[in-house]
């Protein structure tokens, strides 16, 4: 298994974080969520990505939802 990737939030592009998920990493990500400090996982399985929130799993098919949901949920730098 690969070594997990810790990131701040906006730290990597989307970009970034896809070819990390792509290559079997696990991604740990530091969010500011509900007035607090929170860790959301993204991994992908070969076949699904999985963004695991403190209060949500999302699953995702498509690399293009992953991406997307990268976006909306702000774990990626917006100016990459």
């Amino acid at each position: 298994m690969s070594e997990v990737l810790r990131v701040e939030a906006g730290e990597l592009s989307a970009d970034e974080i896809i070819d990390a998920l792509n290559d079997g990493r696990r991604i740990l990500v530091d969010v500011e969520l509900a007035g607090g400090r929170h860790e959301v996982v993204l991994r992908y399985d070969g076949e699904t990505y999985h963004c695991d929130t403190p209060t949500n799993l999302h699953r995702h098919a498509e690399e293009d939802e992953m991406r997307g949901c990268i976006d909306r949920m702000g774990y990626a730098d917006p100016d990459a």
